[in-house]
């Protein structure tokens, strides 16, 4: 089938790859510029730059709304569009052009976790499992009836670094199996449950800020969720910012007022947590690993030479 694909990032670039490896023929290529923001530097394996190499054309927009992409996206004929990682709207227009309609593939099990960032909020939110939807677009974002869709276990010490590479394994061979079904004629596909959506928003800096009355099992996913590479789960002591790099959630129980530095345990120091801290029934959040504005990054026994004090939301 004639195949055109809007992608962006590394899950454009995975599955620019498979589709230029399998039967089909990738006729042209819509993706954006590179940002600038902190989510847009992480796993940004260019999708123009492996177009250009395979010869096809590529065509880089923020949004595809003009005349002028209408006219290449004619001249290529698609069959189908697939999309992947696309960051802003796709007018109907463009996705009802081709003849089997746009494959859009999301990184979240359908309906749930529509929209943004899915594998981060999923963590955060103690999922089970995550996944990949490939689901046909329509007006409304990932909404669309579902051709296929991918189940991932999250394990007890998962980070969403581990959940990334388990997913973005799936986006190519998706990609092509569901181009494969819609070549077979199929067009009869599972009509997601609107009544179990749900739509996240994009992440930035305030959503990876601490709030110390989350219990420490909140806290540690939160830690987990906002690993290397991404921006880290982040508290201010004494006026400066401190990301907590690596944590878990401690052993003993601990009672007080959320926030306070209070004991070492182990190798590491416990921070008391949880709305319900005060009554003495919650475990804390035993950071293990801390990195300072400057770049330091140190052993929370290291970092915090005295316990007492706190960590706060405010500098």
């Amino acid at each position: 089938m004639r195949v055109v694909m809007f992608g962006y990032q590394t899950w454009g670039h995975r599955t620019l790859q498979a589709l230029l490896d399998s039967d089909n023929d990738v006729t042209l290529v819509v993706t954006h510029e590179k940002g600038e923001g902190d989510y847009e530097k992480i796993w940004d394996d260019s999708v123009a730059d492996l177009a250009t190499e395979a010869g096809v054309p590529v065509a880089i927009r923020n949004r595809p709304d003009d005349e002028e992409l209408m006219s290449l996206l004619k001249a290529a004929d698609p069959d189908v569009i697939v999309a992947t990682n696309w960051r802003t709207w796709i007018p109907p227009q463009i996705f009802n052009l081709p003849r089997l309609g746009t494959l859009n593939i999301h990184d979240s099990l359908l309906p749930a976790y529509a929209g943004f960032a899915p594998l981060i909020w999923a963590l955060i939110n103690g999922e089970p499992e995550v996944g990949v939807t490939a689901h046909m677009m329509t007006d409304v974002l990932d909404a669309g009836d579902v051709v296929l869709q991918r189940r991932v276990p999250v394990g007890p010490r998962d980070t969403t670094a581990d959940l990334f590479h388990r997913t973005l394994a799936l986006f190519g061979p998706m990609a092509v199996e569901g181009l494969e079904l819609m070549a077979s004629g199929r067009t009869e596909w599972a009509k997601q449950d609107r009544s179990k959506a749900s739509f996240f928003h994009k992440r930035s800096p305030l959503d990876s800020l601490i709030d110390w009355t989350w219990t420490a099992e909140e806290l540690d996913r939160l830690v987990r969720a906002q690993c290397d590479p991404y921006p880290n789960a982040y508290t201010y002591r004494n006026g400066e910012r401190l990301r907590i790099v690596s944590a878990e959630v401690s052993k003993g129980i601990y009672g007080g007022t959320p926030g306070r530095i209070f004991i070492r345990e182990g190798d590491g120091v416990v921070i008391v947590a949880g709305a319900e801290a005060r009554r003495g029934r919650s475990h804390g959040l035993l950071v293990r690993t801390v990195r300072t504005d400057d770049g330091r990054e140190l052993p929370a026994t290291e970092y915090f030479t005295t316990m007492g004090g706190y960590l706060t939301r405010q500098p």
